[in-house]
């Protein structure tokens, strides 16, 4: 089984991902497969050049670029785990490249939604090189992202989650969500993680 995760940067997507993990199942990130190619390519890891790079490579290799990428290290995943997630899918030309590469493997949706404001706070709270330090950046971004299409890709979305509330609350919402989704389509936990000690989501 293959669990595609998206939503807008800052939404709360990594949440999920990690409760995943922290079940066992591995993920493979379409942002960190962008950044080693930005480095593989000797540039240094700025926002303008993993831009520059992600641009290039839809130029390369078509839209569905980072999912072409993404698709041999999915492969090797499955042969080891039961269930693989793939964080960070921007369109559903990229949807359709990992249906056409596993069409033997159950594909489902999961999709996060948090308030544009909120999502700005998170990210300027952040820090990462590529998050947005104004207003006027962060919509920018959330525009570059929707002309990616994934607005369609959350509208497609299987399972829908929103990160409206504190942090614990969400945390809730995510391992039910998760626990939901595996009691659904009948796939075993590699960890048992209610017995023993729950690592925290920060």
């Amino acid at each position: 089984m293959i669990v595609i995760v998206t939503g807008m940067p800052g939404s709360g997507k990594s949440k999920i991902v990690k409760e995943f993990e922290r079940r066992g199942f591995p993920s493979v990130s379409m942002g960190d497969l962008v950044r080693e190619e930005t480095v593989k390519r000797g540039l240094e890891l700025t926002k303008e050049n993993v831009a520059k790079v992600s641009i290039r490579l839809r130029q390369e290799l078509g839209q569905n670029a980072v999912a072409k990428l993404a698709v041999e290290r999915v492969k090797e995943l499955l042969k080891k785990s039961s269930l693989v997630v793939i964080d960070g899918v921007r369109s559903l030309d990229e949807v359709g490249t990992f249906r056409g590469a596993f069409p033997d493997e159950n594909i489902v949706i999961v999709a996060v939604h948090t308030s544009p404001r909120e999502r700005f706070e998170r990210l300027k709270s952040r820090g990462r090189h590529d998050d947005p330090r104004s207003w006027e950046e962060f919509e920018e971004r959330d525009w570059k992202e929707l002309k990616f299409g994934i607005g369609n890709v959350i509208a497609m979305a299987d399972y829908m989650v929103v990160n409206d509330c504190d942090k614990g609350e969400y945390r809730k919402r995510v391992r039910s969500l998760v626990k939901r989704i595996l009691a659904e389509h009948g796939i075993e936990e590699q960890h048992d993680v209610e017995s023993g000690k729950e690592s925290e989501c920060n």
